[in-house]
Protein backbone atom coordinates (compact mmCIF):
# COMPACT_ATOMS: atom_id res chain seq x y z
CA UNK A 1 0.00 0.00 0.00
CA UNK A 2 1.78 3.41 -1.25
CA UNK A 3 0.35 6.42 1.38
CA UNK A 4 -0.08 9.71 0.35
CA UNK A 5 -2.19 11.78 -1.89
CA UNK A 6 0.13 13.53 -3.89
CA UNK A 7 -0.41 11.44 -7.22
CA UNK A 8 -4.05 11.80 -7.07
CA UNK A 9 -3.97 15.58 -6.70
CA UNK A 10 -1.76 15.94 -9.17
CA UNK A 11 -3.38 13.84 -12.09
CA UNK A 12 -6.46 15.87 -10.80
CA UNK A 13 -5.01 19.16 -10.91
CA UNK A 14 -3.71 18.71 -14.76
CA UNK A 15 -7.16 17.55 -15.22
CA UNK A 16 -8.79 20.93 -13.94
CA UNK A 17 -10.62 18.96 -11.43
CA UNK A 18 -9.33 20.37 -8.18
CA UNK A 19 -12.20 22.89 -8.59
CA UNK A 20 -15.57 21.01 -7.66
CA UNK A 21 -17.80 20.80 -10.84
CA UNK A 22 -20.42 19.49 -9.33
CA UNK A 23 -22.28 19.40 -5.80
CA UNK A 24 -20.18 16.48 -3.93
CA UNK A 25 -20.15 14.22 -0.98
CA UNK A 26 -17.68 12.17 0.34
CA UNK A 27 -19.20 8.95 2.38
CA UNK A 28 -16.56 7.04 5.40
CA UNK A 29 -17.07 4.92 7.96
CA UNK A 30 -16.72 1.77 8.44
CA UNK A 31 -19.67 -0.34 7.37
CA UNK A 32 -22.45 1.29 5.84
CA UNK A 33 -20.67 3.00 3.08
CA UNK A 34 -21.73 1.57 0.15
CA UNK A 35 -25.59 1.71 1.65
CA UNK A 36 -25.54 5.10 2.39
CA UNK A 37 -24.11 5.95 -0.51
CA UNK A 38 -26.80 4.48 -3.08
CA UNK A 39 -28.84 6.09 -0.93
CA UNK A 40 -27.50 9.36 -1.26
CA UNK A 41 -27.23 9.22 -5.16
CA UNK A 42 -31.26 7.69 -5.74
CA UNK A 43 -32.38 10.47 -3.58
CA UNK A 44 -30.44 13.02 -5.70
CA UNK A 45 -31.15 11.34 -9.10
CA UNK A 46 -35.08 11.19 -8.36
CA UNK A 47 -34.81 14.94 -7.46
CA UNK A 48 -33.92 15.45 -10.90
CA UNK A 49 -30.20 16.07 -10.49
CA UNK A 50 -28.31 13.72 -12.93
CA UNK A 51 -25.32 12.40 -9.87
CA UNK A 52 -23.04 10.37 -10.43
CA UNK A 53 -21.81 7.68 -7.65
CA UNK A 54 -18.78 6.41 -7.09
CA UNK A 55 -18.33 3.14 -4.52
CA UNK A 56 -16.34 0.09 -4.22
CA UNK A 57 -15.41 -3.03 -4.71
CA UNK A 58 -17.11 -4.60 -7.29
CA UNK A 59 -18.75 -8.14 -7.54
CA UNK A 60 -18.23 -9.04 -11.45
CA UNK A 61 -17.28 -5.58 -13.18
CA UNK A 62 -15.23 -2.39 -12.63
CA UNK A 63 -18.14 -0.76 -14.23
CA UNK A 64 -20.40 -1.25 -11.21
CA UNK A 65 -18.10 1.22 -9.43
CA UNK A 66 -19.01 4.29 -11.47
CA UNK A 67 -22.48 5.03 -12.37
CA UNK A 68 -24.46 7.80 -13.57
CA UNK A 69 -28.30 7.98 -12.37
CA UNK A 70 -27.51 4.71 -11.02
CA UNK A 71 -26.75 3.59 -14.35
CA UNK A 72 -23.30 2.34 -15.76
CA UNK A 73 -21.44 4.29 -18.37
CA UNK A 74 -20.39 2.88 -21.89
CA UNK A 75 -17.42 0.65 -22.49
CA UNK A 76 -16.10 3.99 -25.29
CA UNK A 77 -16.27 6.19 -21.87
CA UNK A 78 -14.43 4.00 -19.55
CA UNK A 79 -11.66 3.99 -22.45
CA UNK A 80 -11.52 7.66 -23.32
CA UNK A 81 -11.65 8.14 -19.39
CA UNK A 82 -8.83 5.81 -18.67
CA UNK A 83 -6.34 7.19 -21.69
CA UNK A 84 -7.14 10.97 -20.66
CA UNK A 85 -6.08 9.86 -16.99
CA UNK A 86 -3.06 7.51 -17.43
CA UNK A 87 -1.73 10.28 -19.94
CA UNK A 88 -1.56 12.79 -17.43
CA UNK A 89 -0.13 10.42 -14.89
CA UNK A 90 2.73 9.00 -17.28
CA UNK A 91 3.88 12.41 -17.93
CA UNK A 92 4.85 12.97 -14.62
CA UNK A 93 7.05 9.51 -14.48
CA UNK A 94 6.87 6.78 -12.00
CA UNK A 95 6.85 8.91 -8.34
CA UNK A 96 3.17 10.12 -10.01
CA UNK A 97 1.97 6.74 -11.48
CA UNK A 98 -1.32 6.02 -9.76
CA UNK A 99 -2.28 2.87 -7.93
CA UNK A 100 -5.33 0.97 -9.03
CA UNK A 101 -7.94 2.34 -6.91
CA UNK A 102 -6.35 6.34 -7.46
CA UNK A 103 -6.71 5.62 -11.04
CA UNK A 104 -10.34 4.50 -10.62
CA UNK A 105 -11.37 7.87 -8.29
CA UNK A 106 -9.74 10.56 -10.75
CA UNK A 107 -11.50 8.45 -13.65
CA UNK A 108 -14.84 8.42 -11.70
CA UNK A 109 -13.98 12.66 -11.75
CA UNK A 110 -13.22 12.89 -15.05
CA UNK A 111 -15.93 11.23 -16.17
CA UNK A 112 -18.70 12.90 -13.82
CA UNK A 113 -17.94 15.99 -15.35
CA UNK A 114 -17.75 14.77 -18.69
CA UNK A 115 -21.30 13.77 -18.11
CA UNK A 116 -22.82 16.93 -16.93
CA UNK A 117 -23.33 15.53 -13.12
CA UNK A 118 -24.81 18.27 -10.82
CA UNK A 119 -24.03 15.83 -8.09
CA UNK A 120 -21.70 13.19 -7.19
CA UNK A 121 -21.57 10.60 -4.31
CA UNK A 122 -18.06 9.21 -3.23
CA UNK A 123 -17.33 6.41 -0.82
CA UNK A 124 -14.10 5.90 0.29
CA UNK A 125 -12.25 3.18 0.08
CA UNK A 126 -10.04 2.26 3.44
CA UNK A 127 -9.43 4.93 5.82
CA UNK A 128 -9.55 8.92 5.56
CA UNK A 129 -6.30 10.53 5.72
CA UNK A 130 -4.10 8.80 3.02
CA UNK A 131 -7.85 7.48 0.85
CA UNK A 132 -7.66 8.59 -2.86
CA UNK A 133 -10.90 10.10 -2.33
CA UNK A 134 -9.39 12.78 0.27
CA UNK A 135 -7.89 14.32 -2.28
CA UNK A 136 -11.21 15.02 -4.41
CA UNK A 137 -12.85 18.23 -3.25
CA UNK A 138 -16.31 17.97 -1.72
CA UNK A 139 -18.77 20.09 -0.27
CA UNK A 140 -19.66 17.54 2.43
CA UNK A 141 -18.10 14.83 4.87
CA UNK A 142 -20.76 12.09 5.86
CA UNK A 143 -19.77 9.30 8.37
CA UNK A 144 -21.35 6.12 8.48
CA UNK A 145 -20.51 3.69 11.59
CA UNK A 146 -17.11 2.88 12.92
CA UNK A 147 -15.90 0.17 13.81
CA UNK A 148 -13.10 -2.13 14.38
CA UNK A 149 -11.75 -3.19 10.87
CA UNK A 150 -8.29 -3.22 8.68
CA UNK A 151 -6.69 -2.69 12.29
CA UNK A 152 -3.36 -3.31 10.55
CA UNK A 153 -3.72 -0.78 8.45
CA UNK A 154 -5.55 2.29 10.42
CA UNK A 155 -4.63 1.06 13.91
CA UNK A 156 -5.65 -1.37 17.17
CA UNK A 157 -8.85 0.97 18.48
CA UNK A 158 -11.80 1.77 17.61
CA UNK A 159 -10.20 5.69 18.61
CA UNK A 160 -6.94 4.87 15.77
CA UNK A 161 -9.65 3.94 13.06
CA UNK A 162 -11.42 7.00 14.12
CA UNK A 163 -8.80 9.49 13.68
CA UNK A 164 -7.38 7.98 10.54
CA UNK A 165 -10.95 8.51 8.57
CA UNK A 166 -11.59 12.03 10.69
CA UNK A 167 -8.23 12.84 8.23
CA UNK A 168 -10.51 13.13 5.68
CA UNK A 169 -12.26 16.49 7.28
CA UNK A 170 -11.33 19.61 5.53
CA UNK A 171 -11.34 22.82 7.25
CA UNK A 172 -15.15 24.84 6.52
CA UNK A 173 -16.48 21.69 4.58
CA UNK A 174 -19.53 20.27 6.88
CA UNK A 175 -19.31 16.86 8.38
CA UNK A 176 -22.49 15.07 9.12
CA UNK A 177 -22.25 11.93 11.35
CA UNK A 178 -24.88 8.73 11.60
CA UNK A 179 -24.67 6.49 15.08
CA UNK A 180 -21.48 5.89 16.65
CA UNK A 181 -19.55 4.34 19.20
CA UNK A 182 -19.00 6.99 21.71
CA UNK A 183 -15.37 7.05 21.86
CA UNK A 184 -15.92 7.17 17.90
CA UNK A 185 -18.27 10.16 18.05
CA UNK A 186 -15.67 11.87 20.33
CA UNK A 187 -13.10 11.18 17.82
CA UNK A 188 -14.97 12.51 14.99
CA UNK A 189 -16.28 15.95 16.69
CA UNK A 190 -13.16 16.74 18.09
CA UNK A 191 -11.41 16.72 14.92
CA UNK A 192 -14.22 19.04 13.33
CA UNK A 193 -13.61 21.54 15.70
CA UNK A 194 -9.72 21.32 14.97
CA UNK A 195 -10.55 21.65 11.30
CA UNK A 196 -12.97 24.32 11.63
CA UNK A 197 -15.36 21.84 10.04
CA UNK A 198 -19.35 22.60 10.99
CA UNK A 199 -20.22 19.29 12.81
CA UNK A 200 -23.48 17.70 12.50
CA UNK A 201 -25.62 14.87 13.81
CA UNK A 202 -28.11 13.20 11.74
CA UNK A 203 -30.49 12.78 14.07
CA UNK A 204 -30.71 16.14 14.63
CA UNK A 205 -30.90 17.30 10.78
CA UNK A 206 -33.61 15.04 10.81
CA UNK A 207 -35.33 16.69 13.84
CA UNK A 208 -35.52 19.56 11.69
CA UNK A 209 -36.19 19.01 8.33
CA UNK A 210 -37.18 15.38 8.03
CA UNK A 211 -40.87 15.97 8.36
CA UNK A 212 -42.24 14.55 5.38
CA UNK A 213 -39.27 12.14 4.79
CA UNK A 214 -39.99 8.64 3.93
CA UNK A 215 -38.89 6.87 7.39
CA UNK A 216 -37.98 3.42 5.65
CA UNK A 217 -36.38 2.36 2.50
CA UNK A 218 -37.07 -0.96 0.39
CA UNK A 219 -33.56 -2.44 1.24
CA UNK A 220 -34.26 -4.64 4.49
CA UNK A 221 -33.03 -4.10 8.51
CA UNK A 222 -33.06 -1.96 10.86
CA UNK A 223 -29.41 -0.75 10.12
CA UNK A 224 -31.00 0.47 6.33
CA UNK A 225 -32.98 2.40 8.06
CA UNK A 226 -30.29 4.03 9.66
CA UNK A 227 -28.38 4.67 6.48
CA UNK A 228 -31.14 6.16 4.86
CA UNK A 229 -31.60 8.61 7.66
CA UNK A 230 -27.87 9.83 7.37
CA UNK A 231 -28.36 9.69 3.96
CA UNK A 232 -31.31 12.29 4.37
CA UNK A 233 -29.27 14.19 6.15
CA UNK A 234 -26.41 14.63 3.45
CA UNK A 235 -28.74 15.24 0.92
CA UNK A 236 -30.17 18.38 3.47
CA UNK A 237 -27.02 19.82 4.16
CA UNK A 238 -25.52 18.84 0.58
CA UNK A 239 -27.84 21.34 -0.72
CA UNK A 240 -27.51 23.87 1.93
CA UNK A 241 -23.38 23.64 0.61
CA UNK A 242 -24.15 23.78 -2.60
CA UNK A 243 -27.07 25.92 -3.18
CA UNK A 244 -28.10 25.84 -7.52
CA UNK A 245 -26.60 22.61 -7.70
CA UNK A 246 -28.77 20.08 -5.48
CA UNK A 247 -32.91 20.61 -6.12
CA UNK A 248 -35.52 21.11 -2.72
CA UNK A 249 -36.13 17.42 -1.91
CA UNK A 250 -39.32 16.63 -3.28
CA UNK A 251 -41.67 14.26 -0.91
CA UNK A 252 -42.82 11.88 -3.85
CA UNK A 253 -39.27 11.80 -5.42
CA UNK A 254 -37.93 10.71 -1.82
CA UNK A 255 -40.77 8.29 -1.38
CA UNK A 256 -39.35 7.11 -5.12
CA UNK A 257 -35.73 6.99 -4.12
CA UNK A 258 -36.53 4.64 -0.93
CA UNK A 259 -38.71 2.14 -2.86
CA UNK A 260 -35.73 2.07 -5.61
CA UNK A 261 -32.03 2.25 -4.06
CA UNK A 262 -30.65 -0.92 -4.40
CA UNK A 263 -27.18 -2.34 -3.80
CA UNK A 264 -26.43 -6.46 -4.16
CA UNK A 265 -25.37 -8.62 -1.43
CA UNK A 266 -27.10 -6.22 1.46
CA UNK A 267 -29.40 -8.18 3.60
CA UNK A 268 -30.55 -9.36 -0.10
CA UNK A 269 -33.07 -11.90 -0.08
CA UNK A 270 -33.29 -14.15 -3.26
CA UNK A 271 -36.82 -16.29 -3.23
CA UNK A 272 -36.32 -19.98 -3.82
CA UNK A 273 -35.40 -21.36 -7.40
CA UNK A 274 -35.99 -25.19 -6.90
CA UNK A 275 -33.90 -27.29 -5.89
CA UNK A 276 -31.97 -23.91 -4.58
CA UNK A 277 -33.70 -22.94 -1.39
CA UNK A 278 -34.34 -19.32 -0.61
CA UNK A 279 -31.32 -17.24 0.61
CA UNK A 280 -30.09 -14.17 2.02
CA UNK A 281 -26.94 -12.91 0.62
CA UNK A 282 -24.79 -10.11 3.21
CA UNK A 283 -21.78 -8.98 2.67
CA UNK A 284 -21.04 -8.65 6.52
CA UNK A 285 -16.94 -8.84 6.68
CA UNK A 286 -16.22 -7.85 9.81
CA UNK A 287 -16.88 -8.12 13.95
CA UNK A 288 -19.62 -4.80 13.61
CA UNK A 289 -20.50 -6.64 10.54
CA UNK A 290 -21.58 -9.65 11.72
CA UNK A 291 -23.61 -7.77 14.67
CA UNK A 292 -25.61 -5.92 12.29
CA UNK A 293 -26.47 -8.91 10.59
CA UNK A 294 -27.63 -10.47 13.57
CA UNK A 295 -30.02 -7.51 14.34
CA UNK A 296 -31.04 -7.71 10.87
CA UNK A 297 -32.14 -11.63 11.30
CA UNK A 298 -34.00 -10.92 14.27
CA UNK A 299 -35.72 -8.15 13.22
CA UNK A 300 -37.27 -10.17 10.08
CA UNK A 301 -37.60 -13.29 12.08
CA UNK A 302 -35.40 -15.40 10.23
CA UNK A 303 -33.53 -18.12 11.53
CA UNK A 304 -31.18 -19.63 8.57
CA UNK A 305 -31.19 -23.71 8.52
CA UNK A 306 -27.65 -23.37 7.15
CA UNK A 307 -24.90 -20.83 5.75
CA UNK A 308 -22.45 -20.15 3.74
CA UNK A 309 -20.01 -18.49 5.32
CA UNK A 310 -15.54 -17.90 4.66
CA UNK A 311 -14.10 -14.93 4.88
CA UNK A 312 -10.15 -13.08 4.10
CA UNK A 313 -7.08 -14.84 6.15
CA UNK A 314 -6.27 -11.27 7.72
CA UNK A 315 -9.67 -11.03 9.35
CA UNK A 316 -9.98 -11.28 12.94
CA UNK A 317 -11.20 -14.59 13.53
CA UNK A 318 -11.04 -14.75 16.96
CA UNK A 319 -13.45 -12.10 17.07
CA UNK A 320 -15.48 -12.70 14.09
CA UNK A 321 -15.69 -16.95 14.51
CA UNK A 322 -18.29 -16.66 17.60
CA UNK A 323 -20.65 -14.17 15.74
CA UNK A 324 -20.71 -16.55 12.47
CA UNK A 325 -21.59 -19.50 14.70
CA UNK A 326 -24.37 -18.07 16.43
CA UNK A 327 -26.30 -17.21 13.24
CA UNK A 328 -27.64 -20.17 12.42
CA UNK A 329 -27.93 -23.57 14.86
CA UNK A 330 -27.16 -25.55 11.21
CA UNK A 331 -24.83 -26.70 8.71
CA UNK A 332 -21.94 -24.10 7.55
CA UNK A 333 -20.35 -24.72 4.28
CA UNK A 334 -17.05 -22.97 4.18
CA UNK A 335 -16.22 -22.81 0.17
CA UNK A 336 -12.27 -21.40 -0.94
CA UNK A 337 -12.18 -18.07 -2.96
CA UNK A 338 -9.33 -16.14 -5.31
CA UNK A 339 -8.31 -13.11 -2.86
CA UNK A 340 -4.85 -11.76 -4.39
CA UNK A 341 -2.51 -13.32 -1.08
CA UNK A 342 -5.63 -12.78 1.42
CA UNK A 343 -7.54 -15.94 0.34
CA UNK A 344 -8.89 -18.23 3.11
CA UNK A 345 -8.23 -22.02 3.86
CA UNK A 346 -11.54 -23.79 4.01
CA UNK A 347 -10.55 -26.85 5.47
CA UNK A 348 -9.03 -24.52 8.56
CA UNK A 349 -11.53 -22.10 8.60
CA UNK A 350 -13.61 -24.83 9.38
CA UNK A 351 -11.77 -26.73 12.11
CA UNK A 352 -12.15 -23.41 13.96
CA UNK A 353 -15.59 -23.08 13.10
CA UNK A 354 -16.68 -26.35 14.68
CA UNK A 355 -18.06 -29.69 13.87
CA UNK A 356 -21.11 -28.19 11.85
CA UNK A 357 -18.62 -27.02 9.48
CA UNK A 358 -17.63 -28.14 6.59
CA UNK A 359 -14.96 -27.19 3.51
CA UNK A 360 -16.10 -27.15 0.16
CA UNK A 361 -13.86 -26.27 -3.07
CA UNK A 362 -15.86 -22.92 -3.95
CA UNK A 363 -18.98 -21.40 -4.10
CA UNK A 364 -19.91 -23.18 -7.29
CA UNK A 365 -19.56 -26.50 -4.91
CA UNK A 366 -21.93 -24.54 -2.16
CA UNK A 367 -24.34 -23.67 -3.97
CA UNK A 368 -24.72 -26.82 -5.73
CA UNK A 369 -24.40 -28.87 -2.16
CA UNK A 370 -27.49 -26.34 -1.07
CA UNK A 371 -30.40 -28.04 -3.06
CA UNK A 372 -33.17 -29.28 -1.53
CA UNK A 373 -32.28 -27.76 1.45
CA UNK A 374 -35.55 -26.74 3.68
CA UNK A 375 -35.94 -23.45 5.02
CA UNK A 376 -33.48 -20.34 4.18
CA UNK A 377 -29.76 -20.44 3.45
CA UNK A 378 -27.33 -17.28 4.64
CA UNK A 379 -24.37 -16.36 2.22
CA UNK A 380 -21.97 -14.09 4.15
CA UNK A 381 -18.42 -13.97 5.41
CA UNK A 382 -16.64 -11.65 2.48
CA UNK A 383 -17.83 -9.52 -0.48
CA UNK A 384 -15.27 -11.71 -2.46
CA UNK A 385 -17.52 -14.91 -1.61
CA UNK A 386 -20.77 -13.05 -2.95
CA UNK A 387 -18.53 -11.89 -5.91
CA UNK A 388 -17.85 -15.99 -6.56
CA UNK A 389 -21.94 -16.29 -6.04
CA UNK A 390 -23.25 -13.37 -8.41
CA UNK A 391 -20.21 -15.20 -10.91
CA UNK A 392 -22.21 -18.27 -10.45
CA UNK A 393 -25.99 -16.41 -10.57
CA UNK A 394 -25.04 -13.37 -12.40
CA UNK A 395 -28.82 -12.42 -12.23
CA UNK A 396 -29.09 -12.35 -9.01
CA UNK A 397 -27.02 -8.79 -9.59
CA UNK A 398 -29.97 -7.15 -11.64
CA UNK A 399 -32.81 -8.02 -9.78
CA UNK A 400 -33.74 -6.25 -6.63
CA UNK A 401 -34.01 -8.60 -4.53
CA UNK A 402 -34.90 -6.65 -1.19
CA UNK A 403 -38.09 -7.55 -0.50
CA UNK A 404 -39.65 -5.75 3.13
CA UNK A 405 -39.59 -8.50 5.85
Amino acid sequence: MDMGLHRVRAALDALGLLNPPCAAAKVLGTNGKGSTSTFLAASLTASGARTGLYTSPHFLSPRERILVDAAPLPDQAWIDAAHAVLEVSADRGDAFRLTYFELLTVMAAWLFREAGCRAAVFEAGLGGAHDATTALPAHLSVYTPIGMDHAAVLGPSVESIASDKAGAMRPGVPVVCGIQPPEALAVLASAAARAGAPFHHAAHVAALHGASWPSRPAMPGPHQQDNWLLALAARQLLAEAAPGLVPVADPEALEQAARQAFIPGRFQRVPAEPPLPALILDGAHNAPGLECLARALAYAGVVPSAMVFSCLADKDLETMLPLARALTPGAILVPGFEACGRAPDPEALARVLGPRARPVRDAAQALELLHGQEGTVLVCGSLYLLAEVFRCQPAWMAAPHCLRP
